[in-house]
């Protein structure tokens, strides 16, 4: 259903004044203040982004879905059919490859593309990626064998096969934490030593994986005031650790998606969410800056849905707001590393047509190793 964050799929695209001048994947800026470089293209709905061991950058790739199985999904197109398109890709040394790949991948009839959401590393212990779904679990079966991997948490070491660590829809399935109808779509994903933190933009909750693959609950954040016959879905969609040791979570909102009704909470294991900033819209990533700025990544700017294009906002330790990039279209993931080096995907809905930026932190000369 479109309340859901199945349902809210992506078209992306971003216009950087830097693209005049021709520059092409990896390109070097002019001297001057930092402007936005484009370091990888050519990706398939490139969604979640993360440094690895070597300060490589992955981007889990949605893929392009295939042509069946199929099955009944939430959102446009009603169906989904599956491929096994989704891959990881690398940007390293000035270098960009796939590295993992076979990963499955849904596409509706309308071109809503579900597969790999987001990947984070642990260490030199490989790869942590969540798998989409966007549906109820019980209509995995019709995907066949290979439908059992969407809606999970799964876990690649050195980049070899991937197994799965959690099935998260099942526990949707089982538990509903949110209550309401039943629905999954892992997507925002944290991992700490010991554990691995995942928004169910689905199941609207926040869910914590064991290290032996047990799943609870924890979190779940309230209904968003909507007029009928919209369902007030808070659709959170990342989590990350603050400098406080507290979770700080994003919520893009269901429909309208109204301006100003996402918000940014606070979450201590044990207790409930507290709003800690308000008045963004279609909120899809977050991440904290070495200064301890909250970089808040909003998928849209339009008074509803998904008119207007997306943006950057950084939150100063201050309150001020700030824009370090502005003019996206619909973009899905921020990254912010210790350097104060910024990476934003675009394109994250078109075929082939992906892309990351980058943009160099002031600091990005001055830093020794982190």
């Amino acid at each position: 259903m479109i309340g859901r964050f199945g349902g809210a799929r992506f078209v992306l695209g971003i216009v950087v004044a830097w693209t005049a001048f021709g520059a092409g994947p990896g390109a070097e800026p002019p001297s001057g203040p930092p402007v936005p470089e484009l370091i990888m293209s050519g990706l398939d709905n490139p969604r979640g982004i993360a440094l690895g061991p070597g300060g490589a950058l992955y981007v889990a790739e949605a893929g392009r879905g295939g042509t069946g199985p199929c099955a009944p999904v939430s959102g446009p197109g009603g169906i989904g059919c599956y491929g096994p398109t989704g891959a990881i890709s690398r940007f390293w040394n000035g270098r960009q490859q796939r590295v993992l790949t076979g990963l499955p991948s849904s596409v509706t009839p309308v071109g809503d593309v579900v597969g790999p959401s987001d990947i984070a590393y642990d260490g030199f212990l490989g790869a942590f990626i969540t798998i989409g779904l966007g549906s109820s679990p019980a209509n995995r079966a019709a995907f066949g064998p290979a439908g059992k991997m969407f809606g999970t948490l799964v876990h690649a070491f050195l980049l070899g096969p991937p197994r799965i660590v959690a099935d998260l829809a099942a526990y949707e399935e089982s538990a509903n934490p949110a209550g309401g109808p039943v629905d999954s779509n892992p997507f925002g994903l944290l991992v700490q030593h010991g554990a691995r933190y995942v928004a169910d933009a689905g199941g609207n909750s926040l869910l914590r994986v064991g290290i032996f693959g047990n799943v609870s609950t924890v979190g779940v954040l309230p209904p968003v005031a909507v007029p009928p016959p919209f369902s007030g879905d808070p659709v959170p969609t990342s989590i990350v650790r603050g400098p406080d040791g507290a979770f700080y979570v994003g919520q893009l909102t269901g429909a309208p998606f109204a301006a100003g009704s996402a918000s940014v909470y606070r979450l201590e294991p044990g207790s409930a969410p507290t709003v800690y900033l308000t008045g963004f819209k279609t909120i899809i990533d977050l991440d904290f800056g070495p200064d301890g700025s909250l970089y808040v990544l909003e998928h849209a700017s339009g008074p509803v849905f998904f008119g207007g294009p997306g943006r950057v906002v950084r939150v100063a330790k201050d309150g001020t707001r700030t824009f370090p990039i502005d003019g996206l279209t619909r973009p899905t993931s921020v990254l912010v590393d210790c350097k104060g080096t910024l990476y934003v995907t675009s394109h994250g809905v078109e075929m082939g047509l992906g892309e990351v930026w980058r943009l160099r932190g002031t600091n990005e000369h001055h830093h020794g190793g982190c």
